[in-house]
């Protein structure tokens, strides 16, 4: 008794050996079954396996059991199987051909005769996987110490079942970000946290030229200047640093991207630490020709602004002294309105080019802001009366609910321009015969909220992120009746930010829209 008790610990020490050295799932399955007949000297194993989405056995190997196995799905409940798997309890059954639960399809497809079967789950942390079978016992007739020795094959078999379904998992996981990595257009590199390139995808190694054999990062740009420098990129701990790095000599060449620091959580952290430096993913891709391009827009507007302000400026002139003129000598109608209406559309012009001029100037990477402390009553006061003329031909109002000490330290010409910009285009897109535009100022913390409300059409949904991109006009309201290049709210914005505030827009449509400035009330 005690060399068939050393005997069978050897076999379950030689089969927990053997499962566990197994990682490919078929191999391993295909495994099981041969080690369950022998584990309890049996004829034949199978082995089903529950499929979670649907709580039904089926087997997934079924040694000498033909491919009609393979058509077999059993719920819980059913059949000698599927009633272990029900209670997750051993069974022997001695007389399957007596038992109410047993069908005789698999023998009479595949000419086998089941006389015994011990039918035991495989657990693993009160998970239920599946249900393995050994049939008919060799020597005698199944007993408690095999359905003992059966419980701790299946327990093995189980945790061997899902080591190799996570191994497979994180293969295939694995292969897909390896293949992301690989192809992406932009260059990748990951680093380590001392700066150590572990991996670096073929778009990087063409953009930087990298060598076979990988170092540093730093040594990767080091024929680069980069802003923010690298150093300071580390020392700032933040979640993701954007980046330039601009080649110091030859072609130019400019990269754009961001570095991002990659934290795992430590559980050994101690003094209130919830993370540990784990390093860098620098994704970066080539910016040069759309920075060309960037620049070239801006110098041609800012060319073309110029250009045009010469010879608007005598036709306005010329105008307005013709005019004068006409006061003393008075002209036929239709020189009064020939020259009437040169004057008029040389003025729109003017006014159309002046704000391209201020546009191309704000996105300037050189431009520079001029802070002073300034009421928003003042501002609003400014802005209005600058459109007064203006707002009487269009038979518009502006309401405006005071807030006398509030004060935003701003570019007072810059938001001048901003407030502007918000009642003309309350105004100029509302069709009814009598407008109306609300403004009112709210305080929030440390910030001052100016909301501007407008009875118009309201903004479609697809349209609110587009109308703060340059020259975009929504098409409903691009008749050439509206006035305007499409940059009012793209300068707006652009102001509001540099400023440190925020642009807000609530719109509902066939009811207007209400857009909100918040400004810091501090420098």
């Amino acid at each position: 008794m005690a060399q068939s008790q050393s005997e069978t610990l050897e076999l379950i020490l030689e089969m927990g050996q053997l499962l566990s050295s197994k990682l490919d799932i078929n191999e391993l399955l295909v495994t099981i079954l041969r080690l369950a007949s022998r584990v309890v000297g049996a004829e034949q194993a199978s082995l089903l396996l529950l499929d979670e989405k649907t709580n039904e056995l089926y087997f997934d190997v079924a040694l000498d059991l033909g491919p009609e196995a393979a058509k077999v799905r059993l719920k819980l409940g059913q059949g000698i199987a599927g009633t272990v798997a029900q209670s997750r309890k051993s069974e022997i059954i001695s007389e399957p051909k007596s038992d109410p639960r047993w069908s005789p399809m698999m023998d009479q497809t595949t000419g086998f005769t089941t006389k015994s079967i011990l039918a035991v789950p495989m657990m693993i942390k009160g998970r239920l996987l599946g249900v393995v079978e050994a049939i008919n016992k060799i020597d005698g007739a199944f007993s408690e110490q095999d359905a003992k020795l059966f419980e701790a094959f299946a327990s093995q078999a189980a945790v061997s079942i899902e080591n190799a379904r996570l191994f497979s998992s994180l293969i295939e996981e694995k292969s897909k970000l390896g293949t992301v990595f690989t192809e992406m257009a932009d260059g990748a590199v990951l680093c380590d946290g001392d700066w150590r390139v572990l991996l670096a995808n073929g778009a990087a190694r063409k953009l930087l030229s990298l060598p076979a054999e990988l170092s540093t990062l730093q040594n990767c740009l080091k024929d680069m200047t980069v802003s923010p420098p690298l150093n300071d990129v580390l020392a700032s701990r933040r979640a993701a640093v954007p980046f330039t790095a601009t080649r110091l000599e030859g072609k130019e060449l400019i990269l754009a991207g961001t570095l991002v620091n990659l934290v795992v959580s430590d559980p050994l952290a101690q003094g209130g630490q919830t993370g540990a430096q784990s390093g860098w993913l620098c994704v970066f891709r080539d910016e040069t020709e759309a920075r060309k391009k960037e620049k070239l827009k801006r110098t041609f507007l800012s060319l073309i602004s110029h250009k045009l302000k010469t010879p608007l400026s005598a036709v306005i002139g010329y105008s307005d002294i013709l005019l004068e003129e006409f006061k003393e000598t008075p002209p036929t109608p239709l020189q009064f309105k020939a020259v009437e209406t040169i004057s008029e559309q040389g003025k729109k012009l003017g006014d159309l080019v002046e704000r391209l001029l201020r546009y191309t100037t704000l996105e300037n990477p050189d431009h520079t802001i001029e802070l002073t402390p300034i009421a928003v009553d003042e501002l609003v006061a400014s802005a209005t009366k600058d459109l007064q003329s203006w707002l009487l031909g269009k038979n518009a109002e502006v309401e405006y609910t005071g807030a006398p000490g509030v004060i935003v330290v701003v570019d007072k010409g810059q938001m001048r321009e901003v407030v502007k910009n918000l009642i003309e285009n309350g105004v100029k897109f509302d069709v009814k015969p009598k407008r109306k535009v609300e403004l009112w100022v709210e305080t929030l913390e440390k910030k001052a909220v100016l909301k501007i409300r407008d009875t118009g059409p309201g903004i479609p949904p697809e349209d609110r992120d587009k109308i703060f991109s340059a020259f975009h006009q929504i098409e409903t309201f691009f008749t050439g009746q509206v006035d305007g290049w499409g940059l009012g709210l793209p300068y707006i914005k652009k102001v509001v930010e540099s400023h440190g505030g925020k642009l807000e827009l609530d719109s509902t449509l066939g009811k207007g829209s209400t857009f909100t400035v918040i400004l810091p009330r501090k420098a």
